[in-house]
């Protein structure tokens, strides 16, 4: 079976490495797993991790929100690094690249350092989002996929499509298999933010929303199998 698409960008939440204020590694190992078959399949993967699981930036009240945003990359790069350590004890190889320097913890991220490491097998973890304040990490993903000319963005939401309405609120909340990103922007459908979906159009970068917690979910996206929802 063919790959449908071999350079992915994934883009991660936070809540999804664990609970309030913590990283769990047990989901990180389960969420290393699912990137190792990628990595086994040939996909060369570059994966965005949010830091909601530690400190969310547009919660953080009135304190500035540069600052708050400050904080938030910085709880990505933790995200990183736990990611970095579930997938070297399964053996996968990986890197971290940074938008904020950091030399001592791992290297500045630039698109010839991301092409040296996909080109040695390597999975790509983006560390502190874009680099830069009022832009969220599904946006930092979006702008990934483009600078490493990703066949895809994929969004690994609680949701396993985009709806409607909330499922979880409403009962008859319809499904969407596909979406046009003019359907997503006119109906306000929060698939992703306006600036990630508006980026993905402009760069013509397809965008499938799916649920990572469904086991070999991602292995069925990248084939091009209907598990979730297709935006493009």
């Amino acid at each position: 079976m063919e790959l449908k698409y071999k350079r992915v960008s994934l883009k991660l939440s936070g809540e999804a490495l664990g609970g309030a204020d913590t990283v769990d590694f047990d989901a990180a190992g389960h969420i290393a797993g699912e990137i190792q078959t990628l990595n086994a399949a040939g996909v060369q993967v570059g994966v965005t991790i949010g830091g909601g699981n530690i400190w969310r930036g547009r919660s953080a009240g009135e304190m500035d929100r540069n600052k708050a945003d400050q904080m938030g990359m910085l709880a990505t790069a933790i995200n990183s690094l736990a990611m970095e350590a579930a997938l070297k004890q399964r053996g996968v190889p990986c890197k971290v690249l940074s938008s904020l320097p950091m030399e001592r913890v791992c290297d500045t991220f630039t698109a010839q350092r991301a092409e040296e490491a996909f080109a040695a097998g390597q999975v790509v973890l983006f560390a502190c989002g874009s680099g830069l304040p009022f832009f969220s990490t599904d946006t930092a993903a979006a702008l990934k996929a483009a600078e490493m000319h990703a066949d895809v963005l994929l969004l690994a939401k609680n949701v396993d499509a985009v709806y409607s309405a909330d499922p979880n609120v409403v009962a008859d909340a319809q499904r969407y298999s596909h979406l046009s990103y003019d359907a997503v922007i006119e109906q306000d459908l929060k698939a992703t933010d306006l600036t990630a979906i508006t980026l993905c159009r402009e760069q013509h970068i397809p965008i499938l929303v799916f649920a990572m917690k469904e086991k070999g979910n991602i292995l069925k996206a990248v084939y091009g199998e209907n598990v979730g929802t297709l935006i493009d």
